[in-house]
């Protein structure tokens, strides 16, 4: 189940054994002894770790960086700036945790003293994915570490190297062993831990289907959970003076990470007035996108994470052909080894396609024309999903209320969807509940604790 299947080769690199019954009962059993143990720890000596933590991925870079590339086919270029990145949100977790977990007064009415207490509440199950293997892992496992819960981490069964690398570093760095446990488990032995009652809380970021699963046995167990899942944001263009410039920065928008991003810009809506020359100017842009050995300098995108994700691509491609979209540019596998894909632009797609109602995760954009800014927004809206989006328009104000009526959990205006550390991500209808980064991200897995005290006398 768990094994490094080269997306760029197609052959088989390394395996590795799920745990058995007897090694899962351990691992759950050290998780909670260790959670006693480090809940006590100083504020800042959990700070102290977390830095450490950031420094050893910085040593470890091209070691780290050449892992996922082979796990999953990231561009060495693009693995790099994932590890910067996560270094990051333990740097900031670091720096920004101690003031982020102080006590909060509260004003009331009544004598004496209340505030609230951010308290750790135990063991917690991270159940992470292949898209990217380093910088999802940080965002939960560094506030959660922060508050004092013990983290059990169940990776993607595509990533178990990059996952073996990460629980090393975190030993490395003085973090006690059983306080952060690397698990190979079964779906099955999912849903035994998430009923184990010494699991506090479970993170699960994924595609919807992993959500809403883990969601339902999690609500039986009445254990918290934060969702982090699909996403079809929308690129929405209501005017601009410099249409190439936008068509560009829309298509980095779309190939990050070969278009197999949650937050990517997936559905470009584009103003009647600018609509043929964006078209024209996309296409142009995504054209010049160079697929290839994610170890190459030269290349801009490599292949998709294996070849089920490469097929699933192409069948909604294909469908959304056969019930007439147009093809401006792709629309095809790449000959020969490997899972590659041709970047692809699609207009004229409609509500019965599935490419109109579904997630595209790979180098597929869809150009839709509106003719109002009613019409971009309900057409933004019209989708299960709700993560983020990009509002372009030279007038502020009407920026500013465009994002006020859309359904998305994050919105950029006059840029591309970004992101740090301080800023909280996560999204609204089906993709997902919760927060992760910034301050919000540390208030999650945690106990809200009301203490109140007597006036003094």
């Amino acid at each position: 189940m768990y094994k490094v299947t080269n997306p760029a080769t197609g052959e088989v690199e390394k395996e590795f054994a799920a745990a058995t019954q007897e090694e899962l009962a351990a691992v759950m059993a050290r998780s909670h002894a260790a959670y006693a143990g480090w809940r006590e720890r100083p504020v800042e000596e959990r700070a102290g770790i977390l830095r450490a933590v950031a420094g050893l991925y910085k040593e470890r870079i091209d070691q780290l960086a050449s892992i996922i590339t082979r796990e999953m086919g990231k561009p060495t270029r693009d693995a790099v700036d994932e590890l910067e990145f996560s270094a990051s949100i333990y740097e900031y977790y670091a720096e920004e945790g101690p003031r982020l977990l102080a006590d909060r007064p509260l004003e009331s009415p009544q004598p004496g003293s209340a505030w609230v207490r951010l308290a750790p509440i135990g063991p917690v199950l991270g159940i992470m994915p292949w898209n990217y293997p380093y910088y999802q892992v940080a965002r939960f496992s560094a506030p959660n570490l922060m508050v004092g819960n013990t983290v059990i981490l169940k990776h993607a069964p595509q990533c178990p190297e990059s996952a073996l690398a990460m629980e090393e570093i975190f030993h490395d760095a003085g973090l006690p062993r059983d306080a952060y446990v690397n698990v190979f488990v079964t779906n099955e032995q999912v849903a035994e831990m998430i009923g184990d009652s010494r699991v506090a809380g479970v993170s699960v970021t994924g595609s919807e289907r992993a959500g809403t699963a883990v969601a339902s046995l999690a609500g039986q167990h009445l254990k918290k959970v934060v969702l982090e899942l699909g996403g079809s944001d929308p690129f929405i263009v209501v005017d601009t003076e410099d249409v190439p410039g936008v068509a560009r920065q829309a298509v980095a928008a779309r190939m990050e990470n070969a278009g197999q991003a949650c937050n990517a810009s997936k559905r470009m809506i584009v103003m009647d007035r600018v609509y043929d020359e964006f078209v024209t100017e996309f296409t142009k842009a995504m054209a010049e996108q160079v697929p290839g050995d994610p170890t190459d300098p030269a290349t801009t995108f490599g292949p998709l994470s294996s070849e089920q994700a490469a097929q699933n691509f192409m069948s909604q491609v294909r469908d959304a052909v056969d019930k007439g979209a147009s093809v401006h540019l792709g629309g095809e596998r790449i000959p020969g080894p490997g899972a590659f894909v041709q970047a692809t632009v699609l207009t004229d797609v409609t509500p019965e396609m599935r490419a109109y109602r579904e997630e595209i995760f790979g180098p597929a954009a869809v150009i839709y024309k509106v003719h109002s800014v009613d019409e971009a927004v309900d057409l933004a809206n019209d989708t299960p999903y709700g993560l983020g989006a990009s509002v372009f328009t030279g007038d502020e104000a009407l920026g500013l209320a465009i994002a006020d009526r859309l359904d998305t959990g994050m919105v950029w205006i006059n840029e591309i969807e970004g992101g740090g550390p301080e800023l909280p991500f996560g999204g609204t209808k089906r993709s997902g509940v919760g927060r992760e980064l910034g301050p919000l991200g540390i208030d999650e897995f945690v106990n809200k604790k009301l203490i109140h005290t007597p006036p003094k006398e």
